[in-house]
């Protein structure tokens, strides 16, 4: 995948593991932090991502992490929460 050009602040460049539940994210303008997956989170289209080996395919395309599927989620809203909160918690 090419390198990400845009200069939006809020796109994702990095992500990690921290453990099952949590990813650390690290954003074009800087900004690091975690995002934490409650089982809330696992509904919907999520459905599928609450078993481990779909939830681990995970990965930083375009500026969001996304799964298999045409699946991601939004940097904005995860960039806000982490500025804001420390952290992003969804679900």
């Amino acid at each position: 995948m090419p390198a990400l050009q845009s200069g939006a602040p809020w796109r994702v460049t990095d992500m990690e593991w921290v453990d099952q539940r949590a990813m650390r994210v690290r954003f074009v303008d800087g900004v690091e932090g975690v995002v934490r997956f409650g089982s809330g989170f696992f509904r919907g289209v999520f459905t599928h991502l609450a078993e481990p080996a779909h939830f681990a395919e995970a990965r930083v395309e375009m500026g969001a992490i996304t799964w298999p599927g045409e699946l991601d989620l939004a940097p904005d809203r995860m960039h806000d929460d982490i500025v804001t909160h420390g952290e992003c918690v969804l679900g």
